[in-house]
């Protein structure tokens, strides 16, 4: 069994899948991942997670800013049997998915067909979903909707937050991927197609969705902060026009109770 596998992935959820990869012995002779990009205030130019882990482990590094011919012969001369694609964050050509011998498979933070697209975690705690999980679909030009490898469930709780759950589904995620892998890379494994007609999808988030109204239900007010935990957080407006970050709340009894807030242009304060 051919154990070459290109990975594809950006941000530090990425790297633990990619670890789990060389963990298991499968050989990664190319990673491509996004360009640096300016961070913070003072934009520095940072590279991506994937990168630093992967050049620490001594693997090929390409970055380019999108993928194209050149990307296609590098992709032809690693030599390898699969692409691995993990929140990489940029559309694949069917050139290039046609192009290694078991194609590309991609890990979805979502129980596929529910919410393709980029926001699967937190449209899943939006919706108040009782479960979510984790879906590895192969890959194919149109957006998520590829048959389907293997799916793992996960009970959701009401309590989680936008960065624990992306942290347990990737916990998850690579586990089921080292579980598929050899079956699929032998041929073994029945794809299953996605209903079409179940199909839903998320959008990517904004900063505008954060805000939340005042006279928006307590349930609503907590889902969001759980769901916007971290970024991009979510805020208010006072009757002044001014806007507060919310940056610490809880939810007791019913009730939506906020603890912590940065008004505009002052530092945090607790309530």
């Amino acid at each position: 069994m051919n154990k070459k596998i290109i990975f594809l992935g950006t941000p530090e959820l990425s790297v633990t899948i990619l670890d789990r990869l060389l963990q298991e012995g499968y050989e990664i002779p190319l990673v491509i991942t996004s360009p640096d990009r300016p961070v913070g205030r003072k934009q520095i130019l940072t590279p991506p997670p994937v990168k630093t882990f992967a050049e620490s482990r001594g693997l090929s590094v390409y970055q380019p800013d999108k993928l194209n011919e050149e990307s296609l012969q590098k992709i032809k001369e690693s030599g390898a049997e699969l692409g691995v694609v993990v929140a990489y964050g940029h559309i694949i050509p069917q050139n290039i998915i046609d192009s290694l011998p078991k194609g590309f498979i991609n890990i979805h933070y979502s129980l596929l067909p529910e919410f393709r697209g980029a926001s699967p975690v937190e449209q899943s705690i939006l919706s108040g979903q009782k479960e979510t999980g984790v879906t590895i679909q192969k890959l194919v030009f149109k957006l998520d909707a590829g048959p389907i490898i293997g799916v793992e469930k996960f009970e959701i709780g009401n309590t989680i937050t936008t960065p624990d759950l992306k942290n347990k589904l990737t916990e998850i995620g690579a586990d089921l991927l080292i579980k598929i892998l050899p079956d699929y890379l032998e041929g073994k494994i029945d794809l299953v197609e996605q209903d079409e007609s179940q199909a839903t999808h998320c959008k990517k988030i904004n900063k505008a969705d954060g805000e939340i109204k005042l006279e928006d239900s307590d349930m609503g007010k907590w889902t969001k902060y759980r769901a916007y935990f971290g970024w991009p957080g979510i805020f208010y407006f006072d009757t002044e026009g001014k806007r507060s970050k919310i940056t610490e709340a809880t939810f007791e009894n019913g009730k939506f109770i906020i603890k912590k807030i940065i008004p505009e242009g002052k530092k945090e304060i607790s309530l």
